[in-house]
């Protein structure tokens, strides 16, 4: 099967250039001027339009067993969705009840995944520590393609990662050449505002920002980061939504240390009011952890992106519709964290950074993109529109027109976190794998279509690590 997209300006990370793409047998086979068509090749008119690399959303929680209930997004519907939006591959999270078998999880998870119809692959989680677990670990690199491990700083009595579970996993994952990640937010300071709170009789959604400060974030991004700067192991620091961990960042990156900075679309673009709403399904919608901030905070983090401090855009999709939601009625302390994005991150971003002079194109395709490709050591066979290349691609109209609305938007969830929000600049088509997978508007996916993505270490920059460490060793004194 061939797909030849015709008269468009392909944009990358490095640059731009007009090009036509061709597709084939999965991949991209050629790059240039007036190419051929093949008999039989599916055509697509370009013209006017950029052809750039699919999104690649490093954060998303299909399909999640949490706080009592399921996030009602399936593997099936999430990529999906991401799809129809010009995603074309996530990174999901393996999240192990603490003491159960890690490679149980890693294979239930794998199960679940079966069902997607784009690209996917897994960070796993770190809820607890044994021998097992250091085992485990090992086997997930070597045999299973993982080279990526989360940290919950925060939920404490549930998967919360103490300080001993951060230094065990985070030396382990240096020898084995494995990156981490970490969600940053104290989750002792956590607990007890969230008590405290409750009991001056601040019961709504109100109650939730109130309880997770930009502190209580910037003093979990700062322990991490400075645990990583001993252990020499390079760190991801996911969905940072304040000026305290953008700065922990920063001044980490600006003394030489290896760490990366991921930003969701909603906290850049929505603010802290809406969990002053008096409806509360509403304000209930919008709870996820780290919370929505106010202005000063998505200025920050816009600037953030802009001077490469934060490298990727993400969405933390994790979707819970009202009656989920409802268990937290009466206590904000029960409703569900999460909240969706997956099909709408490349249009508002594209819309509000790049329609505003805030983000080149270029820039755009490295945030949503290559940046994570790379990052995760998947580069360049995902994140660029280059010979040999997955056949993953949105071809995006600049001029297209429309109103986000849970009305017609392609999620399983009954709110849109962006909704009546009209942005300019959309997917004309996907390609998944060389295939059209949307068009126009209408989703063609064939269940089970995605495959599993092997992300291998990256060996070159772990033996420079460890040059560096032995040059750090103190040199021994003849006597």
């Amino acid at each position: 099967m061939s797909v030849l997209i015709r008269g468009g300006t392909v944009v990358n990370a490095e640059r731009s250039l007009r090009a036509d793409v061709l597709c084939h047998d999965g991949t991209i086979a050629a790059v240039g001027e007036n190419l051929d068509s093949p008999v039989n090749a599916t055509v697509i008119d370009a013209g006017g339009q950029y052809v750039m690399p699919g999104g690649i959303d490093p954060h998303t929680h299909m399909q999640l067993p949490f706080m009592g209930t399921v996030a009602s997004e399936d593997f099936y519907s999430g990529t999906a969705a991401g799809l129809a939006g010009g995603t074309t591959m996530i990174i999901d999270f393996v999240i192990p009840n603490p003491q159960q078998n890690i490679m149980d999880a890693y294979r239930q998870w794998r199960d679940w995944a079966e069902k997607s119809v784009a690209d996917y692959s897994f960070h796993v989680a770190i809820t607890w520590w044994d021998d097992s677990v250091h085992k485990d670990m090992g086997t997930l690199v070597h045999e299973y393609g993982v080279n990526s491990f989360k940290h919950f700083m925060a939920y404490k009595g549930a998967i919360m990662a103490d300080d001993e579970i951060l230094v065990n996993s985070f030396t382990r994952a240096r020898e084995l050449g494995a990156i981490v990640t970490v969600h940053a937010e104290n989750g002792e300071l956590v607990f007890r505002l969230q008590q405290a709170i409750f009991e001056k009789g601040i019961t709504g959604p109100e109650g939730h920002p109130l309880s997770r400060p930009p502190e209580v974030e910037g003093e979990a991004a700062n322990r991490a980061i400075r645990i990583a700067e001993v252990l020499k192991t390079p760190l991801y620091v996911v969905h940072n939504s304040c000026i305290p961990s953008l700065e922990a960042i920063t001044r980490a990156r600006n003394e030489g240390q290896r760490v990366f900075g991921e930003v969701l679309a909603g906290h850049l673009l929505v603010d802290d009011s809406v969990y002053r709403n008096k409806d509360f399904d509403v304000a209930a919608a919008h709870v996820m952890s780290p919370p929505f901030r106010s202005k000063k905070h998505q200025d920050a983090l816009w600037r953030g992106l802009q001077s490469g401090n934060l490298q990727t855009t993400a969405t933390d999709h994790c979707c819970f519709c009202a009656d989920q939601k409802a268990a937290g009625k009466d206590d904000f302390r029960l409703i569900p964290n999460g909240t969706g994005g997956v099909e709408n991150r490349l249009e508002v971003l594209w819309h509000h950074g790049v329609s505003t002079g805030r983000l080149t194109k270029n820039e755009f395709v490295s945030i949503t993109s290559t940046n994570a490709a790379q990052i995760f050591n998947i580069y360049p066979r995902k994140g660029s529109i280059s010979v040999g290349a997955d056949a993953d691609i949105v071809v995006w109209d600049p001029e297209a027109s429309k109103t986000i609305s849970a009305k017609t938007h392609h999620q399983n969830v009954d709110y849109n976190i962006f909704e009546g929000m009209t942005v300019k600049g959309s997917a004309s088509h996907t390609i998944s794998h060389g295939k059209v997978v949307y068009s126009d508007g209408e989703l063609k996916v064939e269940r089970g279509a995605g495959h599993y993505v092997d992300r291998p270490v990256f060996a070159p920059y772990y033996d420079a690590l460890k040059i560096q460490a032995q040059r750090d060793e103190p040199v021994p004194v003849s006597r």
